[in-house]
């Protein structure tokens, strides 16, 4: 979900943006009329005012999502295999998994979930489909855990396989990448573009992005003095935060949560080439 908070005089509006149909249907209960609900995905915010002096972008699933067995996020319960943040879109997780190639379900597990058993896990997924269909959460977990042999203390094995299906049905990064420099696009000159995001693959996208506009591309032999550098489009505010111990123990699931803010300046933004083209890979 994204928040933004249009630039201008007078009373400040909010807008928030979501492909879920239940954060609709809660959107709809919030009657303060300086807030507007789009549902669409990161990658369009074509909606937003042309000028904001703040986004805030809460990435990937949410707690509602992942507490509803019936939307097949989480492998705690028994589910469908759904996993799709839109359930209108397809393919559905279970429909993914039924069709894919072996290497393909290798290549995601792998790059997507940093799974040094993908191959494995992947095998098994192949195997098992040619006896029966994979259609309930509990069936994948179980699965995977038959693959995985040895596992972090703490973590099930299915953590990393169950996080990678998810970005590859929703197509994350690739909302991530395309969203991003709508966005900055969007800010007004010292707004603010704030990034949350829960697992390393995503807040890779955030900071490289985050870094190539606050850092202008010089070669390093070029005799510029400092007054005739160019300047940047953004400029980077502290460093990545993350949850306290305390937060943590009120919130476990911000344990893996990591805050990115950058202020925008005054310079001309042209969108570098970041995008990640869809079916591709993301490789460290």
């Amino acid at each position: 979900m994204s928040t933004a908070r249009s630039a201008g005089a007078g009373t400040a509006a909010r807008s928030s943006r979501s492909r879920d149909p239940e954060a609709a249907a809660a959107a709809r209960e919030i009657t303060d009329p300086r807030f507007s609900f789009f549902r669409t995905a990161f990658s369009d915010l074509s909606a937003l005012p042309p000028r904001v002096d703040g986004m805030l972008f809460d990435l990937g699933v949410s707690s509602p999502q992942l507490d509803d067995p019936t939307r097949g996020f989480s492998f705690r319960a028994d589910g469908p295999l759904d996993m799709r943040m839109d359930p209108a879109s397809s393919p559905s997780a279970a429909e993914w998994l039924a069709t894919a190639e072996q290497q393909q379900i290798t290549e995601v597990i792998r790059d997507y979930g940093e799974e040094r058993f993908a191959k494995q896990i992947a095998a098994a997924i192949v195997d098992a489909r040619r006896r029966e269909p994979l259609l309930r959460t509990r069936q994948l977990a179980d699965l995977v855990a038959t693959a995985v042999r040895t596992r972090e203390p703490g973590q099930d094995p299915a953590t990393r396989t169950f996080q990678a299906v998810r970005i590859h049905v929703n197509r994350e990064l690739e909302e991530v990448s395309l969203m991003l420099p709508q966005a900055v696009a969007r800010l007004a000159e010292g707004g603010r573009l704030a990034v949350i995001s829960f697992h390393s693959l995503e807040d890779r996208v955030v900071k490289r992005f985050m870094q190539q506009l606050a850092r202008p591309d010089v070669p390093r032999e070029l005799p510029l003095r400092a007054s005739e550098m160019p300047q940047p489009v953004l400029k980077l505010l502290g460093r990545a935060q993350r949850a306290s111990a305390e937060e943590t123990r009120r919130n476990p699931r911000a344990r893996s949560a990591t805050l990115r803010v950058a202020e925008r300046t005054a310079v001309p933004f042209i969108s570098p080439n970041t995008r990640i083209e869809p079916g591709a890979r993301w490789r460290n």
